[in-house]
């Protein structure tokens, strides 16, 4: 919401499209490209080629599956250069790949927009968390209505008259009605933080990832950070703050994962994902013998 004279010119998101397409991210490619030909159809002086932006940005959606569309966005890029060489033999492509999923589709009825319908709903399916997630990023998300808004507070909560917080509760926040989402404040003191990253600042290595279809451990692109795992026994600071966690939430932390540190650093990310095992990944914490995951409780150590 916070509304500054900087942006990304044409030339900045075409750059940015670019180091997506190396990486085979297509999704990504596809939402800089468009963005790069938009401003440039309104009208924006840039040094960046429709052209080139076009050959990008049709490949991509092809990659992703949208027939109909790639077609579309190459039909485009021959209006502005007849003789590319590689538009032309896209062109060429798409309508033989096009023609041979009309004889696929021998039923007769299918028109042209029904094969685009389907394609278009094909595509929608990829990763469908992932718009959402962009989504709020950009504060597209739901909004939050006076009258629900009205039924969110913050109180001292004593942990369901847990002995530990009768006497001192903590502050606790309503963020989110349905699903419910509560925030807790001052939660773990600077000296407990300090002492949890000197623990773990020996042991930090790349984050990895479960493999649906081996079941390892591995690295991914979609994650890009390090992190390490503390024991309750190591030290009292780690046994302390895992029984907050039981106290606060209810929950048995003796079936609980290590406490995890994770360090982001500069440009570090994690992309969407679900933190329990699909019905498709039976196996994801087999090696846990503790069954799936139930909950997440994340500390923020930094702001």
């Amino acid at each position: 919401g916070v509304k500054h004279k900087s942006f990304l010119t044409a030339e900045d998101c075409f750059e940015l499209g670019k180091i997506a397409y190396t990486e085979a991210d297509y999704y990504h490619t596809e939402l800089w490209m468009e963005q790069a030909l938009k401003q440039l159809d309104e009208g924006e002086v840039s040094s960046a080629d429709k052209v080139y932006i076009l050959d990008y940005l049709s490949y991509a959606v092809y990659q992703q599956g949208d027939l109909p569309k790639a077609m579309m966005l190459t039909k485009r890029l021959l209006e502005l250069d007849p003789e590319h060489q590689r538009a032309n033999g896209n062109m060429k492509y798409f309508e033989y790949i096009m023609a041979k999923e009309k004889e696929a589709n021998k039923s007769g009825t299918d028109t042209e927009d029904q094969v685009e319908k389907e394609t278009e709903v094909k595509k929608k399916d990829y990763l469908p968390e992932r718009r959402k997630y962009e989504m709020l990023c950009r504060g597209e998300g739901l909004k939050m209505t006076p009258r629900r808004q009205k039924r969110l507070f913050c109180r001292y909560y004593d942990g369901n008259r847990n002995p530990r917080y009768i006497l001192g509760p903590v502050k606790q926040e309503d963020e989110w009605d349905k699903p419910r989402i509560v925030r807790f404040l001052d939660i773990i003191s600077d000296e407990e933080i300090e002492t949890v990253k000197e623990l773990a600042k020996p042991r930090l290595s790349r984050a990895t990832v479960h493999d649906p279809e081996t079941g390892k451990l591995t690295t991914a692109h979609y994650r890009v950070s390090k992190s390490a795992w503390l024991s309750g026994y190591e030290s009292p600071v780690v046994s302390r703050i895992n029984t907050r966690i039981q106290d606060l939430t209810g929950l048995d932390v003796s079936t609980a994962e290590e406490l995890q540190v994770a360090n982001y650093g500069v440009g570090g990310q994690y992309e969407p994902h679900f933190d329990f095992g699909r019905k498709d990944e039976p196996d994801a914490f087999k090696e846990l013998g503790t069954g799936n995951r139930i909950a997440t409780w994340l500390f923020y150590v930094s702001d």
